[in-house]
């Protein structure tokens, strides 16, 4: 019988060891949320500019509460499931390169469900203004890729994340869409 939890592991170690030390540094700056700062201004700038600031101000908030209960509803899946991080996880935590130790549970990735989910968001909201913003999805794979980089994601928790990053955007833009229509036509 397919045992996906033992083949997930085998996946992790497989991705984390292609990793090497001259990298390391470069996905620890790619890793941390606060190193993505001028995107997510440039993007707050092209709301403003492409709504204006009443319109656009709205935009901006329901982004920000999108992060909000993102962040919250990954750490109330976190708290439900109490999957160990790849660190902690006797089997194979000796064989993972380990560069940083995040204490909470692994399953799901917050950083692949609230970075797909503000993404898909942002060019659902942008599309009809800015042709090359799908480039923007570049953004929540690089970011979850370096969770799997550093071993403190399973591919698994990652991949679930992405998935439902993208089905919160797709309804979060629908409420918004009901919302934006009441509010501004």
């Amino acid at each position: 019988m397919l045992d996906i939890i033992q083949l997930d592991k085998e996946l992790l170690i497989f991705l984390n060891n292609l990793g090497s030390e001259p990298w390391d540094g470069l996905w620890l700056a790619i890793t941390n949320q606060l190193n993505w700062a001028p995107l997510f201004v440039f993007i707050i700038y092209l709301t403003i500019r492409s709504f204006g600031w009443k319109r656009g101000g709205f935009m901006v908030l329901f982004m920000i509460l999108l992060v909000a209960f993102s962040d919250q509803f990954t750490n109330l899946i976190k708290n439900s499931t109490e999957r160990l991080r790849p660190i902690n996880d006797q089997e194979i935590k000796d064989v993972l390169r380990t560069l940083i130790e995040p204490q909470s549970y692994s399953f799901m990735s917050g950083h692949a469900t609230t970075s797909t989910f503000f993404s898909v968001f942002v060019v659902l909201l942008l599309k009809e203004k800015y042709k090359y913003i799908y480039l923007l999805l570049f953004f929540p794979l690089i970011f979850s890729y370096s969770r799997l980089y550093l071993g403190v994601h399973f591919p698994i928790d990652v991949f679930v994340g992405i998935i439902v990053g993208i089905l919160f955007a797709n309804l979060y833009f629908l409420l918004f869409k009901k919302l934006d229509n009441k509010l501004f036509n």
